[in-house]
């Protein structure tokens, strides 16, 4: 096969995955339930993709839950996220260094 036949099909998924729910749900979603279940499905996947990430991105276990307590407790009080990306990496970082 082509790699132009592979985009084409690329393509075509990507545009019937948008496409779809607007066929579908043509009028205002009147259903309070399906409406707040929408609503979470974004934050469902997200955290769904990234926390298995987190733990397995180290290589060691100890240092990626320090590393999301440290990021858990800084967005608890609302710091930025550059501040808490760069100490969770930085108190993972030093984790592993003192870790034989």
């Amino acid at each position: 096969m082509s790699i132009a036949l592979y985009i084409l099909v690329m393509a075509g998924v990507t545009y019937l995955i948008r496409v779809i729910p607007f066929a579908f749900f043509r009028k205002k979603i009147k259903s309070v339930f399906l409406r707040s279940f929408l609503y979470y499905v974004p934050y469902a996947v997200l955290s769904a993709m990234t926390i298995p990430a987190i733990f397995y991105s180290t290589g060691n276990i100890l240092t990626a839950v320090v590393g999301t307590i440290t990021a858990l407790v800084l967005a608890y009080v609302q710091m930025p996220l550059i501040v808490v990306a760069l100490a969770a990496s930085g108190s993972a970082f030093l984790t592993g260094c003192l870790i034989p």
